[in-house]
């Protein structure tokens, strides 16, 4: 069976999740020995298809009309389109609508956690929805030598600092306004966030906290996947302040890292990452302000190895397999449903 893993304009959304979720796919089916193309035009059994755009629908519709088998990859809902980019709110509604119309057309849906699952049986979808996480290529994820020397160096810091990071687009969604308010709170705290939008897509409350003037708040901008490694390996502790996600690869990616982490206590979060256990969690900004300080003053106890195994557990070979046994149910009720 020969995968088409479809992705429109995949330069444009490489360097988000999902351009890092799709990167998985692809080597999640090397690893599994599973043949696979990207290009729609050469001969295929299934379409896995990751995009949501006008000619990804169409492209789908097509295939369906083909009676080739569908499996449509929702890494979006409405819910974690809100408090995005600019007017998101308004149009939220009609971007679940479209969301819909285009799941409908796969004979199965993957979806990364169970979380997501659950809102996305609230569609109506009449579709069966499959929850895999996107993955964690741990291959990659080698310990780096010296990484806090390298990483204090690079970014200019001193040894006796205590630097915070987070990851992510500028989004309300992401936590970034609770990420400058934390800088402001803690001004003997390093501060760092990696990633970038363009400011004109954002709302104007976002292009400010981005162009907080504050002596111990930096924003890095993008950076490749090693220097964000070397983040996780170098810095003292990563938070992770979002206030909505399908999955949140970057939490992940801190398990992939040992690095001690803090996330926001929202329900995607619940049945995978365990406050006390393998990460800890905060409800609001006063919660992360509190166990910020506490690792600050060495009073709570490091959970890597325990998180680590939450990274094992979604390794890329155990992720193909899992696709394997989905593009095998999809290519039988394609069959079916051509009877």
């Amino acid at each position: 069976m020969k995968i088409l893993l479809h992705s429109e304009h995949l330069d444009k959304i490489k360097n988000s999740g999902l351009g890092k979720s799709i990167q998985h796919q692809m080597r999640a089916l090397e690893i599994a020995g599973i043949e696979f193309t990207t290009d729609s035009d050469d001969d295929f059994d299934l379409l896995h298809i990751n995009t949501y755009f006008p000619k990804s629908m169409l492209f789908a519709r097509k295939t369906r009309e083909k009676g080739i088998p569908i499996v449509y990859h929702a890494h979006s809902t409405e819910e974690d389109f809100r408090d995005s980019f600019r007017f998101s709110n308004q149009i939220a509604p009609l971007f679940k609508q479209w969301l819909t119309q285009c799941y409908k057309l796969g004979d199965m849906i993957i979806t990364p956690t169970t979380y997501s699952k659950k809102i996305l049986d609230t569609y109506e979808l009449e579709t069966d929805v499959i929850a895999i996480s996107n993955g964690i290529d741990l291959e990659r994820f080698t310990p780096i030598e010296h990484a806090r020397d390298k990483f204090l160096q690079k970014y200019g810091y001193n040894e006796d600092d205590f630097v915070v990071m987070a990851i992510g687009l500028y989004l309300k969604r992401k936590g970034i306004l609770d990420f400058v308010e934390l800088a402001k709170r803690m001004p003997d705290v390093k501060f760092i966030w990696f990633g970038f939008t363009d400011l004109s897509l954002v709302p104007d409350e976002i292009e400010e906290a981005v162009e907080t003037k504050l002596p111990n708040l930096h924003f890095a901008g993008y950076v490749d996947n090693q220097d964000i490694l070397l983040a996780l390996q170098g810095s003292d502790l990563y938070i992770f302040p979002t206030h909505e996600e399908t999955e949140g690869i970057p939490a992940i990616e801190a398990c992939a890292s040992k690095a001690d982490f803090i996330v926001r206590d929202i329900p995607v979060f619940d049945d995978w990452l365990i406050d006390g256990e393998t990460t800890y969690k905060a409800k609001d900004i006063d919660e992360f302000e509190d166990k910020i300080r506490a690792f600050q003053n060495k009073e709570l106890p490091s959970l890597t190895e325990a998180a680590y195994q939450v990274a094992l557990d979604r390794d890329l070979p155990a992720i193909g397999e899992q696709l394997r046994e989905v593009y095998e149910r999809a290519y039988q009720l394609a069959k079916n449903r051509q009877i």
